[in-house]
């Protein structure tokens, strides 16, 4: 059985926790809907480069952490729905 990566949300939304801020708040900050970020944190939206980059500066983790995890998240769902093994 492959095991499926982390979605992004799940990360975002342990830093929010941590800093104490509501999905509102970040989404306000950011400039980008709330309904994207709450979409993100619940796991039925992935991040794009777009929210990526907005994240990325507002957190100071860069836009590539993001996009890293998304890309993990979706390389290893799509694994598991085919039925193959991961590597790594």
């Amino acid at each position: 059985m492959t095991r499926v990566k982390t979605h992004a949300g799940r990360v975002l939304r342990a830093e929010l926790e941590a800093r104490g801020m509501s999905a509102n708040r970040l989404a306000l900050a950011i400039r980008v809907p709330a309904n994207r970020i709450t979409a993100i944190l619940r796991g039925r939206r992935a991040v794009t480069a777009e929210t990526a980059v907005c994240l990325g500066r507002f957190l100071g983790t860069g836009a590539a952490f993001w996009m890293n995890l998304q890309s993990a998240f979706d390389i290893s769902s799509s694994r598991a729905r085919k039925g193959v093994r991961s590597r790594t």
